[in-house]
């Protein structure tokens, strides 16, 4: 009798270790640390030259400072691809942080969508949700973005829960007259904000990744992409409300 009982539960014991074992690979698979090496500095982009060699299409790189997010960019013909593929063009569940396919990877569009999956430990944009928090939010502000061979700083200044199908959030062709509109939008949905001194001529960059409370639920962390390279970064000044 015992070893029936046992035989019958062998399958559901193996089944959960694999399961263990499946999640941990994902989860080892989004690792920032992973690209490290690739990672372009104020001295040399040679290593991101290499990464590059590898695929094509990695273009440039995120860094949201006192978080794990640090990983390179990639931008595919569709907003498919590198749901399940890397950097280095393989197959991967954990997928890699992409830019929508509608926006230019120079980034001077007004509205640039980069989108990266929700994952455990911290990994790709897993921290994306701490930003409810408004302490968290308040200190973890500040972020890096290379494209075209050097370091540009960016600004976040709203944490939003959105609808993936939201068609102003998610509006990549943005035009000058509809910035005032976009922001009082933003704003007016926003669960943390801050106030900015904001131009006509502003470019803003929106993280976007799933929540776990609905199907097509998003969390959003939206910034602005600073003239200024990394090496003559200030210390914004934000006026809360």
């Amino acid at each position: 009798m015992n070893l029936l009982i046992v035989l019958c539960f062998l399958p559901i014991l193996c089944y959960g270790i694999y399961v263990l074992w499946d999640s941990q690979h994902i989860n080892q698979q989004a690792d920032a640390s992973l690209y490290e090496t690739y990672r372009p500095s104020k001295e040399s982009h040679l290593s991101f030259e290499e990464l590059r060699k590898h695929n094509s299409e990695v273009f440039g790189w995120l860094t949201v400072e006192d978080t794990h997010i640090d990983y390179p960019l990639v931008q595919a013909e569709n907003n498919s691809k590198y749901v399940n593929t890397d950097v280095l063009g393989e197959f991967s569940l954990s997928g890699s942080i992409f830019l929508d396919c509608r926006n230019q990877k120079n980034f001077l569009d007004f509205n640039h969508i980069l989108y990266g999956h929700h994952m455990a430990k911290d990994a790709m944009f897993g921290e994306l949700e701490y930003y409810e928090k408004l302490s968290y939010f308040k200190e973890h502000l500040q972020g890096s973005l290379y494209y075209g061979n050097s370091w540009h700083s960016i600004e976040f200044f709203a944490f939003l829960y959105a609808d993936a199908y939201d068609n102003v959030l998610y509006n990549t062709f943005l035009q000058k007259e509809n910035i005032s509109d976009y922001l009082d939008y933003v704003k007016e949905h926003a669960i943390n904000y801050v106030e900015l001194p904001f131009r006509e001529d502003e470019r803003f960059i929106t993280l976007s990744t799933c929540t776990s409370t609905s199907t097509n639920g998003r969390h959003l962390l939206i910034g602005r992409i600073m003239e200024d390279t990394i090496n003559e970064r200030r210390k914004p000044q934000y006026e809360e409300e």
